[in-house]
This record gives structure tokens, C-alpha cells and sequence, in this order.
């Protein structure tokens, strides 16, 4: 995409069928991502490179998608000053526990964002990137005050359903 806001880091393209979810969350915003695979143990040095790159390249905001040790998310947050969201994928002997603990116990002074594990963290993490980044785009800010309401009225519609 021309202009990318978002940087979406996945560490293997078999986390791609998870992080895609993030993609059509920001197409409905109308941001700019790109998306790359870099991995933290088999590649540091493009993960450094692209960390330390992302502010000069007109990136905002970062989103790492990694499984098992999880890693990628504090070695691009470690890189850079923008804000990094890591997304847990679940899999292997622990189902994701393990990416979960290492995406949110990240040492003090390297802060990553941790959303859920499963289909609501891709989700979660490109909502949260539109949050960070509507707090410079009043525009973008509207979109999602109208994403908060239409969840409401969904809500509204349920209760109106079951409550007779």
C-alpha cells in the first residue's frame, strides 16, 4: 500500500491465515499497513533493521504476530520508539501459552501491547493501532467513535432479541 501507517510483522507466513484478520480490520479504516514475515531468531538482523527503519519510513505504529518463544514483538519494540502490539499465536505443545507469556512480560522500558490469543487478537491489534493512530487523525478518531456505536446497536439489537 502507498504510505503505510502500520508495519504488520509476522514471524512465519503460517501465522498469515491469523494476522489477515488485522489486514481486513484496517482495510474497514481505511489504513495503509504493510505486511512482512521477519523472524526474530532465524533473521534478528532484517528484524532490527526493519524496527530501526519503520519512523523513517512514515511508520506509526507496529503490530507482531509471532508464536512459540514469541520474541518478535520485544526485538522490533527494542528497535524503536513507535508503539509495538503484539499478537500471541496460539499452537505447539503449549497452544499459545508460551507466546502469550512471552509477548506480555516484556522487561521494564520495552513495553508491548498484548492483545488475546486466538481469532479476537488480530482483530484487537489492528483496532488498537486505529485507537493510537486517531489520536493524531480526528477523522480516523469518527470511524471508530461510529465502530464503538454500530457494537453498541449490535448489543442493543441482542437484548431486544432475548428479552422479551
Amino acid at each position: 500500500m502507498n504510505n503505510p501507517l502500520v508495519g504488520i510483522v509476522m514471524g512465519s507466513d503460517s501465522d498469515w491465515p491469523l494476522v489477515k484478520k488485522a489486514c481486513e480490520t484496517l482495510d474497514g479504516f481505511g489504513v495503509a499497513y504493510e505486511t512482512r514475515v521477519i523472524s526474530a531468531h532465524r533473521t534478528p538482523e532484517m528484524a532490527i533493521e526493519y524496527s530501526k527503519s519503520a519512523e523513517s519510513r512514515g511508520l506509526k505504529v507496529i503490530i507482531a504476530a509471532a508464536g512459540g518463544a514469541a520474541h518478535l514483538g520485544g526485538v522490533l519494540a527494542a528497535g524503536t520508539v513507535l508503539p509495538v502490539i503484539g499478537i500471541p499465536v496460539a499452537g505447539g505443545a503449549l497452544n499459545g501459552l508460551d507466546a502469550l507469556y512471552a509477548t506480555v512480560q516484556m522487561p521494564g522500558g520495552v513495553p508491548v501491547a498484548t492483545v488475546a490469543l486466538g481469532s479476537a487478537g488480530p482483530v484487537n491489534a489492528a483496532l488498537l493501532a486505529v485507537q493510537i493512530l486517531g489520536t493524531a487523525d480526528a477523522p480516523l478518531r469518527e470511524k471508530f467513535r461510529e465502530h464503538k456505536e454500530t457494537l453498541k446497536k449490535k448489543v442493543d439489537a441482542a437484548n431486544d432479541r432475548i428479552h422479551a
